[in-house]
């Protein structure tokens, strides 16, 4: 039997690990540098996650997360409102962002479309996309979903879903990272670099 540590160590180890992309020792690891860290980062550690609790909250139109909603990016006048970017979560908004090429909006979905963990399009903010695209200044939509099963699940839905308006419908191109080697990409991946392929 495995022995596991007394009370509080434990339970605290046991609140990380139940925190996505923490394992066990991931978990023990954490717990064990706030028990060394002095009393004053730990409090510091603890006031930031109760502010962010009591002050951050999602954008009632995009979805993304700010402290005043809507937020800067929907708030600001020089957003191109033509284009917007469909992501999953709010760190896509901040990875496309970090890029300093998109101006548009965006629509943060909270998810995608995956039966094994019961998340159906009724889960997802797709009526507000859809109010959304009730205006005559959207004339592009973007999906920038993950390409993984859940991501093309969704794209396949809202493509079929959005088909009939009037509107352009285009998703982020995929294809070879820079600094790799054909030998290792996987098919699809070098399919998709074909079929994406432009001229040099």
């Amino acid at each position: 039997m495995a022995v596991a540590y007394d009370g509080a160590i434990q339970d605290l180890i046991d609140a990380f690990a139940r925190l996505p992309g923490i394992g066990p020792k991931g978990a023990q690891r954490i717990a064990f540098y706030i028990l060394g860290a002095d009393e004053s980062q730990a409090q510091e550690l603890a006031d930031a996650v109760m502010t962010a609790k009591a002050k951050v909250r999602f954008c009632e139109i995009c979805g993304n997360v700010c402290e005043v909603s809507p937020c800067p990016i929907c708030q600001d006048p020089r957003r191109d409102r033509s284009i917007i970017c469909v992501v999953e979560e709010p760190k896509d908004v901040m990875s496309i962002e970090r890029t300093r090429e998109y101006r548009g909006l965006y629509h943060v979905l909270g998810g995608a479309i995956n039966p094994m963990a019961d998340v159906a399009p009724s889960d997802l903010r797709i009526p507000g996309l859809l109010e959304r695209l009730k205006s005559d200044e959207v004339k592009e939509v973007i999906m920038a979903l993950d390409p993984n099963i859940e991501g093309e699940a969704t794209t396949t839905y809202l493509s079929r879903l959005l088909g009939p308006l009037d509107l352009k419908l285009t998703r982020l191109a995929s294809g070879l990272p820079v600094g790799s080697d054909l030998e290792y990409a996987d098919e699809i991946t070098l399919g998709r670099a074909l079929t994406g392929r432009s001229e040099v």
